[in-house]
């Protein structure tokens, strides 16, 4: 009995699996700043990075947001309040193509505004993607028979010429003494997409030993309320700490910091 298997990715350039099939898409995300009823087309490069197997891929789209812990949820198209799914259009030529091994193809997508928009909704998205149509027989880790497909996914963003506010605003900072984690949130208040980094730093008040943590990337969309756990170094002796919280989105007149006094055990 033969097992289907079907691999999605998005935000990643290359879709290899066990090296018989593959695809390479980019960019991985596409960004247009249109006014209602103006359009914009933009290239997006295909190519079939496996060796051996022909490809038919099939180019469709969807919606998708982020959840409270900064995942991607999917959603079918045009099923959400802030998507721009069918705004977009793709040629008849591209929207169904086969690819010989390494062999490689530019589709334009083009976005069109509607000549109306909600002021509520500062910026729309989509998803758009590219799917293994064919799949090739391979053999998993247990040597049963698998049917493998691939998909990547590229994220469309759109906002208006409307002048950007970046805003992202530090809600809450707290220690859970039972995870050992501190909880980080905050909220995206502007009107434009806001990607950025958090960097988390620990100061002993008893010894005055610094220590630094990994920081984290986020990316987030305006009316986002994130929730993000940072995990404390492992071996982190006890007593009294300050944890500093830096998040940097933009340049060096967009940042928000916070402090938090707490007890490590």
């Amino acid at each position: 009995m033969q097992k289907f298997l079907f691999f999605l990715s998005f935000l990643i350039a290359v879709v290899t699996v066990n090296a018989q099939t593959g695809v390479s898409v980019s960019p991985p995300r596409l960004y247009y700043e249109t006014d209602p009823g103006q359009s914009n087309s933009q290239k997006v490069k295909v190519t079939n990075v496996s060796k051996n197997n022909t490809l038919d891929l099939a180019v469709s789209l969807g919606d998708w947001k982020y959840n409270r812990k900064g995942e991607n949820l999917m959603f079918p198209s045009d099923s959400l309040a802030t998507s721009c799914s069918s705004w977009v259009n793709i040629k008849q030529e591209d929207s169904y193509f086969s690819l010989k091994p390494g062999e490689e193809k530019e589709i334009t997508v083009t976005l069109t505004t509607p000549n109306t928009l909600t002021p509520e909704i500062p910026v729309h998205t989509a998803m758009l993607y590219v799917t293994q149509m064919n799949p090739i027989d391979d053999v998993d880790n247990q040597g049963a028979n698998i049917k493998v497909s691939v998909r990547s996914g590229i994220k469309l963003f759109h906002r208006t010429l409307e002048t950007k506010s970046k805003k992202v605003e530090i809600q809450n900072l707290l220690f859970n003494k039972e995870t050992k984690k501190i909880g980080l949130h905050f909220e995206n208040q502007g009107n434009v997409w806001a990607d950025g980094i958090i960097y988390p730093e620990l100061l002993n008040t008893q010894t005055g030993k610094k220590t630094k943590i990994d920081h984290i990337i986020f990316y987030s969309m305006p009316g986002d309320f994130r929730e993000t756990d940072i995990v404390l170094p492992k071996g982190l002796e006890p007593g009294k700490y300050l944890a500093n919280i830096l998040i940097d989105y933009g340049d060096d007149n967009t940042i928000d910091m916070a402090e938090l006094s707490f007890t490590y055990e």
